[in-house]
């Protein structure tokens, strides 16, 4: 096997290298450096990385050690200031959600007007309208990382596989026997997940639109899914209290994740794959040992409904975000509270960590996104001018943007 070069991955940090097989085949392989930070050794982690990789010779240690210092220079905490780029009234109707695409050149919003819009980033200005829909336009997707494509999922029981370009329709996905309330792509884009009322989810073929398995056994609506990082695994949430974890190849359940004593109302997997989290109306977030199934962690501390979770991107710490108008950030090594974020008025629906780890955004009930130090709980930012609720935030890639969405049928793009 022969080197050919080095691709570097900055969120989460990672040195991807290609190389050739004897027999000509081109294949890749990829070192996650999920635990590089400002204060890491790149004398230590160089020569640790060639010791344990035969395929990088000693001739490239001052090759590998420049690329790791392009990756720190990454995950340095810089200080930002948000405006407000652009304020675009979306739609006719309420907005449901909004989503980047990777690059974050792009982004989409989803509306009670039964239409998905696609838009560029930079300019404000609408690209293309996605219609066909019969009913609310409620779950949304860009296939990651390539962009090209956009998935919707509808309370008209339908999901429409779209070119995110022409704005064509690709496919309509039809199987589900009530309204469509989560979807996801899996990271290669071959695969769609669906999450719906049925109590159900279903995988479906990307390139053909034929569904490949029916995810039987909740006993009640399915809220959310995600799938792991190497797209074998998915996890759904249910309102049945418990979350499940299952083969996709198979469609078989692997874990029944039980414990919580109220509706599950979001679930991730971290990076590296072993760990999942749910959030629950009973006022926690549980951790889960993904191979066997078991509890780890309680996070309490909540006195009111846990309405989203997420990890930051290296896995390291998780936010949860409640209907107590409060933000927690715990630990994923210890399931110690890190800091309590204190400061909306209303109860906050969504947050989310920007791609170095080091913020996060929340969304509110009092009309206000904030932006918070992820380690220390205090508030660095409050965009503020929504005249109703906001429900849905989103980072992009760089961490450069955010996209707030809001009940006032207006989506606000802020840059720094």
């Amino acid at each position: 096997m022969r080197l050919k070069r080095f691709l570097l991955r900055y969120h989460p940090p990672g040195l991807t290298l290609e190389y050739e097989r004897s027999n000509g085949d081109v294949e890749s392989k990829t070192i996650d450096l999920l635990t590089l930070s400002p204060h890491s050794n790149l004398d230590a982690l160089t020569r640790q990385i060639i010791e344990e990789e035969p395929l990088i010779p000693d001739s490239r240690y001052d090759q590998v050690k420049q690329l790791l210092g392009k990756l720190q220079e990454k995950t340095y905490d810089t200080k930002q200031v948000f405006y407000l780029f652009k304020m675009l009234r979306a739609h006719i109707l309420p907005l449901t959600n909004c989503a980047f695409n990777k690059d974050g050149d792009k982004f989409i919003t989803g509306s009670y007007d039964r239409t998905c819009k696609v838009w560029d980033t930079a300019t404000g200005d609408e690209l293309v309208s996605l219609e066909g829909h019969k009913n609310v336009v409620y779950a949304l997707s860009f296939n990651t990382p390539f962009g090209d494509k956009v998935a919707t999922g509808s309370f008209d029981k339908t999901c429409k596989l779209w070119d995110s370009r022409s704005g064509d329709c690709l496919y309509t996905l039809r199987g589900h026997l009530t309204e469509i309330v989560c979807l996801c792509f899996n990271p290669q884009s071959t695969l769609l997940a669906s999450g719906s009322m049925d109590n159900t989810a279903k995988l479906w073929d990307v390139e053909t639109g034929q569904e490949l398995h029916t995810l039987l056994g909740h006993t009640a609506e399915i809220v959310s899914l995600n799938f792991n990082s190497t797209g074998d695994t998915i996890i759904t949430g249910s309102f049945d209290h418990t979350s499940k974890i299952w083969d996709v190849r198979s469609g078989r359940c692997i874990h029944t994740l039980s414990g919580h004593k109220g509706e599950i109302s979001s679930t991730q997997f971290n990076y590296s794959g072993d760990l999942a989290i749910s959030g629950s109306i009973d006022r926690t977030c549980r951790v889960w040992n993904v191979n066997s199934g078991q509890c780890l962690y309680t996070m309490r501390g909540h006195t009111d409904e846990v309405l989203d979770v997420a990890f930051e991107p290296r896995g390291q710490k998780i936010v949860t975000a409640s209907a107590d108008n409060t933000a927690r950030v715990f630990s994923t090594a210890t399931g110690a509270c890190i800091a309590s974020f204190l400061g909306h008025d209303g109860e906050i629906s969504k947050v989310a960590f920007n791609p170095q780890g080091t913020k996060f955004i929340s969304a509110s009930s009092d009309k206000t996104c904030k932006v918070w130090n992820a380690e220390t709980g205090v508030c660095l930012q409050t965009l503020e001018g929504h005249t109703d609720e906001i429900f849905s935030c989103a980072f992009n890639y760089c961490g450069d943007t955010i996209i707030t969405g809001s009940k006032d049928n207006t989506c606000r793009i802020w840059k720094s």
